[in-house]
């Protein structure tokens, strides 16, 4: 079976195009990967974005100044496509040699092409470096649940039998990993990445919650849908009050994406980890 990425520039030679180029985006469409996880459009169980960061972006003034800045770019969960990672890089290098009256001017565009490529309105902020430079880097809350005694021999695939949980006792906590690991299901490559878990609910085991992050380290898989496989084994597992999963993953090629899945609307807190 052919994978929706097959046809996009992932994992094959791609020229370098500096002009504006906006037919360089690819679409990947959601629902293929929705339906094996049991999802239809309309009626997904969970609020979400995606965050993209890009740390490459470049430009020229009309009188040809280049220009640096680092991008934000919020994609809806529930838009019906993703955007491919290496068709968003190759767009994004084609503004390089490109002239935009100002910063403005740019977000314009880029808010048109990507909603345009998304299948829904994607929020851009085109920001400057030494505003995110005040941010510096987070520390997460909760426990960190890395240094854990498990014993694993298989990664082959996700398994969700190894979580477990206390169902007599709820409790309300924010658990974190930075053990996530994941092969792109087109080239292989690995993406690393950093799972923050937040829920009121019965106690959930923190290592067991370790041995199934494990257990993801061959299985391959966008970041989107990694996160939502991981949230929804959880939600079948725990059926808790509250509960929000994201992943904070390291960038490659100049961007990294960050998945959010929650039961609930929520605020993002896009600063970057240690590792981004």
């Amino acid at each position: 079976m052919h994978h929706p990425a097959d046809h996009s520039p992932l994992g094959k030679s791609s020229e370098y195009v500096a002009v504006y180029s906006p037919e360089l985006l690819f679409p990947i469409p959601r629902a293929t990967k929705w339906a094996e996880l049991g999802l239809e459009a309309g009626n997904l169980p969970y609020h979400g974005v995606d965050v993209w960061n890009c740390y490459e972006l470049s430009w020229l003034t009309p009188s040809g100044r280049p220009v640096v800045a680092i991008g934000e770019f919020v994609i809806p969960a529930d838009s019906p496509n993703i955007i491919e990672s290496k068709s968003f890089k190759l767009y994004l290098n084609s503004l390089n040699q490109s002239p935009f009256a100002d910063a403005a001017a740019l977000t314009e565009v880029l808010v048109r092409d990507l909603s345009a490529v998304a299948g829904a309105p994607v929020a851009v902020r085109v920001r400057r470096l030494d505003e995110v430079a005040v941010e510096g880097v987070v520390i997460l809350p909760g426990a960190c649940i890395d240094e854990m005694d498990i014993a694993v021999s298989d990664y082959s695939q996700p398994r969700p039998e190894l979580l477990a949980c206390d169902t007599t006792r709820v409790t309300e906590q924010t658990l974190y990993s930075h053990l996530l690991k994941s092969n792109c299901p087109v080239t292989g490559q690995p993406d690393w990445g950093t799972l923050v878990v937040d829920y009121r609910g019965p106690a959930l085991d923190p290592a067991s919650l370790l041995a199934y992050v494990a257990s993801f380290r061959q299985h391959q898989d966008f970041h989107e849908q990694c996160v939502e496989r991981i949230f929804l084994d959880l939600l079948r597992l725990l059926q808790p009050e509250r509960l929000t999963v994201y992943a904070r993953y390291v960038r490659r090629g100049g961007l990294d994406i960050n998945p959010y899945r929650s039961l609930h609307p929520l605020d993002v807190d896009n600063r970057r980890l240690v590792r981004q």
